[in-house]
C-alpha cells in the first residue's frame, strides 16, 4: 500500500481554472469514483494553499499495489482530470512528495483495502 502526499505549484494566472477543475471533479465524483477502483485508489483527497503569494495543490493518497495509472486511460473523467492537470499544474516545479512517517489506519479498514 501507498500513501502519499504530494504538492504541485499551480501556474500563475490559473486560480479561476483550477476553481473549474474543483468544482468538476465534486459535481462528478460519481464517475470520479467509478474510475478510482481500476487505478486500486482508496482515499484521494485534494487540498489547496497560498503560500508566499503562489498557490499549490496538494494530493494525499491511499493506494495499493499495481493500480492502472491515470494518464492512458480512455474514461472521459480522466481525460478532462488530465486536460485541466496539464493546463493548470506548473510541470517546470519540481514536485515535492512529503516524507510518510506515520500511517495510521485501523486493521479492519486496511484488511478491506488489500
Amino acid at each position: 500500500m501507498k500513501v502519499e502526499l504530494t504538492r504541485f505549484k499551480v501556474k500563475k494566472g490559473k486560480s479561476e481554472r483550477v476553481n473549474e477543475w474543483l468544482k468538476f471533479l465534486n459535481d462528478n465524483m460519481k464517475a470520479v469514483l467509478m474510475t478510482l477502483e481500476g487505478e486500486k485508489m482508496y482515499v484521494e483527497t485534494i487540498f489547496r494553499e497560498n503560500l508566499n503569494g503562489h498557490e499549490y495543490l496538494y494530493w494525499y493518497s491511499v493506494q495499493g499495489e499495481g493500480g492502472q495509472e491515470v494518464e492512458p486511460s480512455e474514461h472521459w473523467i480522466d481525460k478532462k482530470h488530465i486536460e485541466f492537470w496539464n493546463e493548470c499544474i506548473d510541470e517546470t516545479f519540481k514536485l515535492i512528495d512529503l516524507k510518510t512517517e506515520v500511517v495510521m489506519i485501523l486493521p479492519t479498514v486496511k484488511n478491506s483495502m488489500i
